[in-house]
């Protein structure tokens, strides 16, 4: 039974409503419909084949091996999938996309003849409810229909179709410069079936939509080629219809391979989304600034008070977490969890976020909105009487609330920016007395969070551990980059939380007994902190350190640029949801930095 390949084998292609993952195989092994947080119908992923997938590439016999793509790419600056393979018969070229949708969401794979005469294969098992539901399948004239339920999956080929073992097979063979076009539509089983994808027109006009929207970005430097991937990634997070932001597109892959820290990420962290248009509106992309601020003020609706660390991609407040145990997990890594039950934590951190990300529109040209700027008054006011409690901090501990410095930090920059905007003009609140909060959060901050000793903050009030978090207390102006306590941190940092390669932990694991998360479990290093080092260590003066680690980190995208959520220093694979936009944001982050103080190679 064939299951899942490594993470890194897969790339992402979407529409900005939801995305797929396609392995080196041609097997779609992952794709929720209609929406990035709906139900799988191919959850082989997260299982077997027999919990659905669809699988194009060049025919192989029964006993064999799919055979891998010779290589694959992006079709230039886009989300257009090319993979290739070169066999004994030929050379076929595969290549896959989701067309930005006005309408039914669609899959469509086109097959082209390079060289020779080559035999394909085309196997599609779909399985409703994350691989628990056989839908029926059966014909509707040339066409190809699988129901289940509320929904309906539409099959167009021109290619014959045949149903064996309760799968679609298609059997044919391409010549140079023949192509086939395949497709799937979701719609409503309620609903008449979709329209007939036109898989040519279709890859004309999603070239189209990427090449203008790369057209737009403002970044030319030396690392122009990673910082686009990424943004188009960050873009193919994006729910066009609301402006959410998902932290990736997938939900249970491990933090550790065969572990239990598995959490779905399909939904809209305010930190995540905020951090994500952070980059975008740095990069030239305003347009999805307007549009979260927009989603922000629904979500948050008039109970700033009551404010989640996340929300579904249209502002939901219920994401009640569950196991589904019929699934036995990527590499057996179990349980499966669909919803995140971390939604109800408190996490003054995201005050911050959230405050930084406005204060950021408003320096970069974004037209005044009064209703934000009354959010941002009211989140202050809630912080005022809030700040100096504990709480569950930036990773969402599941163990007893905690003073954490993160949060503290971040509140503080949820006043100064407020109080910025004040000074502005922008908005109208108390300023002398917020000056004062300010003051009285930065003063206990360093009064007990700051380790004199060891010369280090540390993870929480009166703590000795260390937390990969502090690193951004010079990012956020917290206290300039020479500041001894900045530097000590680092360096502690540094010779505390890296791994052997030098990349980052968040924070110190405890194996088979529960850490201080309150998991058992380790896991790997964590992407964006190992980016956030790169840029203490150029902001420190240590440029040339900070240039070849960013460039080592680099090194760890997988072929076409993806990053998952951790490096596992043991294994030497990515781990963890992906791709993730917790590790794209600060790539990005890094690179503009590094860009701007000269320092890069070649």
């Amino acid at each position: 039974m064939l299951v899942a390949g490594r993470i890194e084998d897969y790339a992402l292609i979407g529409d900005m409503q939801t995305a797929a993952l396609v392995g080196r195989d041609g097997s779609a092994d992952w794709l929720c419909l209609p929406r990035f947080d709906s139900h799988a119908v191919f959850s082989a992923l997260l299982g077997t084949e027999e919990h659905g997938f669809w699988r194009l590439g060049p025919a192989y016999g029964r006993d064999a091996e799919p055979p891998q793509a010779t290589r694959r790419r992006y079709k230039g600056d886009s989300l257009i999938l090319e993979q290739e393979w070169d066999t004994p018969r030929g050379t076929v070229r595969v290549t896959d996309f989701m067309p930005p949708r006005d309408g039914a969401p669609q899959l469509v794979r086109i097959v082209e003849g390079v060289s020779g005469r080559v035999p394909m294969r085309s196997a599609l098992r779909m399985r409703f409810s994350f691989g628990w539901v056989v839908p029926w399948v059966h014909k509707v004239g040339e066409r190809t229909v699988a129901v289940a339920g509320p929904d309906s999956v539409w099959l167009d080929t021109p290619a014959d179709t045949y149903g064996e073992e309760l799968t679609t097979y298609s059997d044919f063979t391409v010549g140079p410069g023949e192509r086939i076009g395949m497709a799937i539509s979701w719609e409503p089983s309620h609903k008449g079936a979709p329209p007939v994808a036109e898989a040519e027109e279709a890859l004309s006009a999603t070239e189209e939509f990427w090449r203008d929207w790369v057209g737009q970005c403002n970044y030319h430097g030396p690392y122009r080629e990673a910082v686009v991937r990424s943004l188009i990634t960050l873009k193919a997070l994006t729910y066009a219809p609301t402006g959410g932001i998902v932290a990736a597109p997938t939900t249970s892959l491990p933090e550790e391979i065969g572990g239990s820290r598995n959490w779905d990420y399909r939904y809209t962290w305010l930190r995540d989304a905020a951090i994500t248009l952070s980059s975008l509106l740095r990069t030239g992309y305003r347009e999805e600034a307007r549009a979260w601020r927009e989603w922000l003020l629904r979500a948050v609706a008039g109970d700033p008070q009551n404010l989640q660390i996340m929300y579904g991609i249209a502002g939901e407040r219920e994401l009640g977490e569950t196991e589904l145990d019929w699934l036995p997990g990527y590499e057996n890594s179990r349980p499966v969890r669909i919803g995140n039950g971390a939604a109800s934590q408190l996490q003054l951190d995201v005050y911050g976020e959230v405050t930084e990300a406005l204060h950021l529109a408003h320096m970069t040209g974004l037209a005044r909105n009064d209703h934000a700027n009354l959010l941002l008054l009211k989140l202050i006011r809630y912080l005022e009487d809030h700040w100096d409690e504990p709480d569950e901090g930036i990773w969402e501990v599941r163990g007893p609330r905690r003073h954490f410095v993160h949060s503290k930090v971040m509140a503080w920059v949820a006043v100064d920016r407020a109080v910025k905007l004040i000074e502005s003009g922008e908005v109208d609140g108390p300023l002398d007395r917020w000056r004062e909060l300010r003051d009285d959060i930065h003063r206990t901050v360093c009064e007990r969070g700051y380790d004199k000793e060891r010369n280090t903050f540390t993870q929480s009030f009166g703590s000795k551990e260390l937390d990969a978090s502090l690193l951004l207390i010079p990012q956020m102006g917290f206290l300039p980059p020479d500041d001894k306590r900045v530097i000590g941190t680092v360096e502690a940092i540094q010779r505390e939380l890296s791994t052997p390669d030098g990349f980052i932990l968040r924070y110190p694991t405890a194996g088979d007994e529960p850490g201080v998360d309150g998991l058992r479990g380790d896991e790997g290093a964590f992407l964006a902190c190992s980016f956030w080092l790169a840029d203490d260590l150029a902001m420190i003066g240590r440029v040339e350190e900070a240039r070849r680690l960013f460039e080592r980190l680099l090194a760890l995208r997988n072929d076409v640029g993806l990053l998952a959520e951790e490096w596992d220093p043991k294994l030497k694979r990515q781990v963890g949801n992906f791709p993730q936009a917790f590790s794209h944001v600060p790539l990005i982050d890094t690179a503009l930095r590094l860009t701007a103080s000269g320092a890069y190679g070649g």
